[in-house]
């Protein structure tokens, strides 16, 4: 929660100076509404993922902050096929999207989606999709996008189309933060990990082509942070913070499966940075079964999920946990006290931050 600087103490003024977020001015405290948080949560990963994907969110969210209240509001797009249990539970738990825009939001999270090809214009939710970010890029405080929503956006946006790249990157990899002075990164490692799990890519380039500010990026998969250029619309995420531990087994586990069942040519490979040397020797012992009973036509061996699960790192929560706090935190001290609106009184909607203002030579 907030620091209110309701004096003169030099050190709240030094504490501002330096990013700190939380700190409060007399007259923007005054303005500020202790209330509950309403939180979209746009779900578009497919049936099997739904759930999971709830999970993840759900969790990064209500670890942010022990004090605030979070209200989530999942949704999703009709336009997205959906088994006959998946749309069970969206009609039975899931909010709907004309509600929301009557009601109001004070922050939207958009979820990566599974595709088939690179042309995302061709998608059957692109248009639905696009109708949901013009509307919260004029009434909701901020949009935080995932992987293919960043995607997404950037190219609706920004016109910047990602490219498709071979082979797959995949795994954990190491960042640095590039922009330390905004309060997004304002407290955490300035090299820290983060899994990836994408076959496209928006460069380093593009995003600063669009004007956009680079906040994290990796010498081997690229950015993986960034912002609008007033800091706070939208927040870019090209890999997947919210993942679990065991969440890039499960991929390599669904791409085995897809080679035994003959819709995959090759043996995947192991995501890079994740299994340990002896799980290796246990999955390439798993691989080995697996070719000899689709050889003699025999029934699949077990995949030893249970002996991997337990010796798999986690070395990007803390950190993902960290940028979601602070996220919601900018959220929290600059929303309007009524849900429908997005910002207080006294902000300025194009530099809600005062970045831009920071930004302009003295």
């Amino acid at each position: 929660m907030p620091l209110v600087a309701h004096n003169e103490l030099p050190t709240f003024a030094r504490l501002h100076n330096q990013g700190e977020t939380t700190v409060l001015s007399r007259e923007k405290a005054k303005h500020q509404h202790i209330r509950e948080q309403h939180i979209g949560l746009l779900n578009m990963m497919p049936d099997k993922a739904l759930a999971a994907t709830e999970r993840q969110f759900f969790r990064l969210v209500g670890e942010s902050n022990p004090i605030a209240q979070f209200y989530m509001h999942p949704f999703t797009l009709d336009e997205l096929p959906r088994s006959e249990a998946a749309q069970q539970h969206i009609d039975q738990y899931y909010d709907r999207f004309e509600d929301l825009q009557r009601d109001g939001l004070d922050a939207l999270i958009i979820t990566g989606a599974n595709v088939s090809g690179p042309e995302l214009e061709k998608q059957p939710f692109w248009k639905p999709l696009i109708e949901v970010i013009d509307w919260a890029a004029e009434n909701v405080t901020s949009t935080l996008c995932s992987c293919l929503a960043t995607h997404a956006v950037m190219q609706f946006r920004y016109a910047q189309k990602r490219t498709h790249h071979s082979p797959k990157r995949w795994g954990i990899f190491e960042h640095q933060v590039i922009d330390k002075q905004h309060p997004l990164v304002f407290d955490i490692n300035t090299r820290f990990d983060a899994p990836h799990s994408r076959w496209n890519d928006v460069s380093l380039q593009q995003f600063r082509q669009a004007g956009l500010r680079v906040l994290a990026c990796s010498e081997e998969v690229g950015v993986h942070l960034a912002s609008s250029a007033d800091g706070l619309k939208f927040i870019f995420f090209q890999g997947h913070p919210e993942y679990d531990t065991i969440s890039l087994l499960k991929e390599y586990k669904r791409e085995v499966l897809l080679y035994a069942s003959g819709n995959r040519s090759d043996y995947p490979p192991f995501p890079q940075r994740y299994i340990g040397e002896t799980e290796k020797a246990i999955l390439n012992e798993y691989r080995m079964r697996l070719d000899e009973a689709l050889h003699k036509d025999q029934a699949l061996p077990e995949f030893p999920e249970p002996l991997i699960n337990q010796h798999l790192p986690n070395s990007w929560h803390d950190t993902a946990e960290a940028l979601v706090s602070n996220w919601l935190g900018m959220v929290y001290q600059l929303t309007h006290q009524q849900r429908k609106l997005p910002l207080m009184p006294g902000i300025d909607p194009d530099d809600p931050l005062g970045l831009l203002a920071q930004d302009k030579p003295a």
